[in-house]
């Protein structure tokens, strides 16, 4: 009985309301067996992918296969196993790794390739947030995978699990999706304990629960079912939750759908809004600070609003593009902080001005605002007496 015939094994369970996901796919869902990569499952996740922005939602691809792709061309010629020949791979087979997507998707594919370290660097995440959501918007479909040509230290086992938690959060997913070649995480492996059993919800990824996942399956891929939890906790903790399931089996993608999850769902830690605004309050912040008038002050505290430079009275201190800076009132009283788009001195150019006049005036633009609503967090007078936290 094939993959497509055999009915999932573990009941249904409801998906939460998304409204943006990341969905991860696998070596092992793409590589042919005689080498090469094939649509045979990959297709089924591309209906998966098109049935979701026709329901007004957004996809964002983080594929493996460029290695196996790489290897497939290369078999005429004998390749090592050390980095730099897997880098090489990685570099071949890019291309028809994309190639195989776009043959699959009505609308056009874009490349992202990143590091763990452009989402590390406050200024590159500011950059390829803004690039992943232009995309969006432009109704392109991003395939994301790393940038293994160039990448040293990243290039290990499982990055494009992690990876994909990594892009859920900066592109501010509601939900993590990764298509494996087996249907849940289970207690011991099912491929050689035939006692495993199937576990349909975690609550908590304790070290009990990571315990029970194995190293890496396939022969092709770089990572197992403990990548993958590892994935998820990372998601977890940005608030964002993580399923699992079988992108081999038919049925279960097809029910993907209609929001029928058949596999492991591992729930987020908290909610995505409030990981977010934990992180803005408490990380620590540059040494500048933005004044703003009190027309600013009371727009960010009804809620909903990004600080625009009409509102800007001045800049103290230095700060860089993507820098946390605090933002103050006019008697110098901290009101909010957030992740600046523009440096200081950009910020003091263009304080007081129209957001339209932005390009005109520094030649370039990041966009309207100089901190956006999705990157701020307020403070109300009762939070600066310390009495509040909220």
């Amino acid at each position: 009985m094939s993959d497509a015939q055999r009915m999932p094994q573990m009941p249904a369970q409801a998906l939460p309301s998304w409204r943006r996901a990341v969905l991860k796919v696998g070596s092992n869902l793409l590589a042919a067996d005689g080498g090469g990569l094939t649509s045979r499952y990959a297709s089924g996740l591309a209906d998966f992918i098109q049935s979701s922005r026709a329901a007004g939602r957004q996809v964002v691809l983080v594929s493996s296969g460029a290695v196996a792709a790489g290897r497939a061309q290369m078999r005429a010629h004998a390749t090592g196993g050390d980095l730099a020949a897997r880098q090489a791979l990685a570099a071949l087979g890019q291309a028809p790794m994309i190639a195989l997507w776009q043959s699959l998707s009505p609308r056009p594919v874009a490349q992202v390739l990143l590091t763990h370290d452009d989402v590390r660097n406050r200024r590159r995440y500011l950059n390829a947030r803004a690039t992943l959501r232009e995309l969006l918007a432009f109704d392109v479909l991003p395939v994301v995978n790393e940038n293994d040509t160039v990448a040293v230290d990243e290039l290990k086992l499982g990055d494009n699990d992690n990876l994909a938690a990594i892009v859920a959060a900066l592109v501010d997913a509601d939900l993590l999706l990764i298509a494996s070649d087996i249907d849940a995480l289970y207690t011991a492996d099912p491929r050689r304990n035939p006692d495993a059993v199937p576990l349909q919800r975690i609550e908590v990824l304790t070290h009990d629960v990571l315990a029970m996942a194995g190293g890496s399956g396939s022969a092709v891929g770089t990572g197992g079912m403990r990548t993958k939890l590892e994935a998820a906790s990372k998601a977890s903790a940005a608030g964002i939750a993580t399923a699992i399931f079988s992108g081999r089996n038919e049925r279960t993608v097809l029910a993907l759908a209609n929001d029928q999850l058949h596999g492991t769902f591992i729930v987020a830690g908290r909610s995505r809004m409030q990981a977010r605004k934990y992180w803005l309050r408490h990380a620590p912040a540059s040494s500048g600070c933005i004044r703003v008038d009190a027309g600013a002050v009371r727009a960010l505290w009804q809620g909903q609003a990004s600080l625009l430079p009409g509102g800007v009275l001045d800049v103290a201190g230095d700060f860089h593009r993507g820098d946390l800076v605090e933002i103050e009132d006019e008697a110098g009283r901290r009101v909010g902080r957030g992740l600046s788009q523009y440096g200081a001195g950009e910020v003091k150019r263009v304080s007081g001005k129209h957001s339209r006049d932005i390009q005109e005036v520094l030649g370039f633009s990041y966009g309207a605002e100089i901190v956006h609503r999705d990157d701020l967090t307020t403070f109300t007078d009762i939070d600066n007496t310390g009495d509040s936290d909220a």
